[in-house]
């Protein structure tokens, strides 16, 4: 039971120091994004409209979260609010060509600074983990 304590520990340390590499690398660069934003417009790209209780879903964000982050990319216009055509009580969220702009813009850089956490592994290596990630991520289904 121990060992696994300390490979949950491991899991939550390096999944940590990624966020908060990607998060000095983006300051240092100055994106004018936090990569929780980055996260969201991705989203948006690859899952054009969605409601934000299916973008909080996609992202792994709760709901105040996202709201939060929402504000902020409406507030650099690079997403906007649109009432849902099939549910007034909610919005979809799109892309504005300049939220489009800034992904076109920041993807090379941003592959980049991701591809430095893979720079010592091989396809062997990523094979084992993702295999590892996804059963992980298997056995703690919420619903």
């Amino acid at each position: 039971m121990e060992r696994y304590n300390d490979y949950s520990f491991l899991l939550d340390r390096t999944a940590r120091r990624v966020k908060q590499y990607a998060q000095y690398q983006f300051n240092c660069q100055q994106f004018g994004i936090t990569v929780d934003q980055w996260a969201i417009l991705k989203g948006l790209k690859q899952y054009a409209d969605l409601s934000q209780k299916e973008l909080a879903e996609y992202c792994g964000k709760d709901q105040p979260t996202l709201t939060r982050i929402v504000d902020l990319l409406v507030s650099k216009k690079l997403v906007e609010r649109q009432a849902n055509p099939t549910d007034r009580r909610s919005f979809v969220v799109h892309l504005t060509p300049a939220g489009e702009q800034k992904i076109d813009a920041l993807s090379d850089s941003i592959n980049k600074i991701r591809m430095e956490a893979w720079k010592k592994l091989n396809e062997d290596d990523f094979e084992h983990l993702k295999r590892i990630l996804d059963t992980i991520y298997t056995n703690l289904n919420i619903g």
